[in-house]
């Protein structure tokens, strides 16, 4: 997660092809959502990513597990508290 973390700080993705090109196990869901594979596919973690702003916003993380019970296109981070 902190090389993931580290190499998108520094990342100007102009588009969703631009993102595969670097991470090519990643998969492209509808214009702004990514799905990365974590710890060799053990973890998901999937972004939205707003490329006119240039930002990442972390919509899940979670085992592969997890990651199977959610939409990826409508799930929503939330907090330990439900917030």
């Amino acid at each position: 997660m902190r090389a993931w973390f580290e190499e998108t700080e520094q990342a100007v993705w102009k588009s969703p092809n631009e993102v595969k090109q670097a991470y090519a196990n990643a998969s492209v869901v509808g214009e702004s959502r990514i799905v990365f594979n974590i710890k060799g596919n053990d973890y998901r973690l999937v972004v939205y990513v707003n490329y006119l702003a240039q930002t990442v916003y972390v919509k899940f993380i979670g085992s592969h597990a997890e990651y199977d019970r959610v939409d990826v296109a409508t799930i929503q981070l939330r907090s330990a508290h439900g917030n």
